[in-house]
């Protein structure tokens, strides 16, 4: 569905060049949905725009629904939803004038454009919504409401950039369950987040950029994989840089990184592990602050990638 091959994307200002993509290949199968992780200023939005034909590439070659993005983005076009950060829907207009006038754009007839309308306010639970002007609706309600104009055509293609920042958890929920029913449909969802909870529950696959470059890629629990053995976080109140060289020198420590005060290691088996460091940290007379133990999650293959956290990053 998306074929690319050193996708760049340069721009210039007054003072400097600044190099936002800096050369990404992709290979995203029909009907999945990909993950594009990273913080903000990554250059996860802007790979997007380029792929929807929202920005010209400055280089590289890339295919998307099996149209060529350079030679033919009226085709692309015809083939894909785009649904962006900040919202498509006017305050005045209600979400029923809001499809209705989609389908039209695409070459619906009338008749055609009020049924397919109708069927999206159903599915999206926003039917009892459907002729109050957009203004008057909740977050969660725009947002599912931006996925319905965006899926008015039948698009092959789905692109979501940062679907739910901004919503609150019940209506995030919804969100990712709206999401599931896209890919179940055959839709191919890419979408762009920096939230880690929503790429591991919702992707089949996820690429890591930073700095616009893609540093990692794969399922959520091959990614995890990577980070081998378990994680565990000390809390330390000051010396942490002398703790981090004692711990460093533990054979039973495979890696370990200090970050905002706190000591994230990497060992092999977490619940042995554990015992030596509170034996180490008593016979040092060292303070433990706090202690916890946790399996690898995406933002440790993140932090091992890049030597820091996402969260913090994000």
């Amino acid at each position: 569905m998306i074929h690319t091959r050193g996708l760049r994307r340069t721009f210039t200002t007054r003072h400097a060049t600044v190099e936002a993509v800096k050369g990404v290949d992709l290979d995203i199968a029909e009907g999945e949905i990909f993950g594009f992780l990273g913080p903000n200023g990554a250059g996860k939005t802007t790979t997007l725009r380029m792929l929807s034909t929202l920005l010209p590439p400055t280089g590289g070659t890339a295919t998307v629904a099996g149209a060529d993005l350079l030679r033919e983005p009226a085709k692309v076009r015809l083939h894909i939803g785009y649904v962006s950060q900040v919202g498509s829907s006017f305050a005045e207009l209600t979400g029923r004038m809001e499809l209705e006038m989609q389908g039209r754009i695409y070459g619906m007839s009338k008749a055609h454009a009020r049924s397919r309308a109708a069927e999206l306010l159903t599915s999206l639970e926003i039917d009892d919504a459907a002729d109050r002007a957009t203004k008057t609706y909740s977050g969660g309600q725009k947002r599912r409401l931006d996925v319905g104009i965006g899926l008015m055509h039948r698009p092959q293609l789905l692109f979501l950039d940062e679907p739910t920042t901004g919503l609150d958890p019940q209506s995030r929920a919804r969100m990712w369950e709206e999401v599931r029913k896209l890919r179940r449909a055959g839709t191919t969802v890419f979408l762009t987040t920096h939230y880690l909870e929503e790429a591991d529950a919702l992707c089949d696959r996820v690429a890591i950029i930073d700095h616009g470059r893609i540093v990692s890629e794969g399922t959520p629990d091959e990614l995890k994989r990577q980070v081998a053995g378990d994680v565990i976080v000390i809390g330390v109140d000051g010396a942490a840089a002398q703790v981090l060289q004692l711990l460093q020198a533990q054979s039973f420590v495979r890696e370990a990184n200090l970050e905002d005060g706190s000591l994230r290691l990497c060992v092999d088996r977490g619940e042995t592990a554990m015992p030596q460091i509170l034996r180490l940290f008593d016979n040092a007379g060292i303070e433990l602050g706090s202690l916890s133990l946790h399996r690898p999650s995406l933002d440790d293959v993140f932090l091992q990638q890049t030597g820091r956290s996402l969260r913090d990053a994000a």
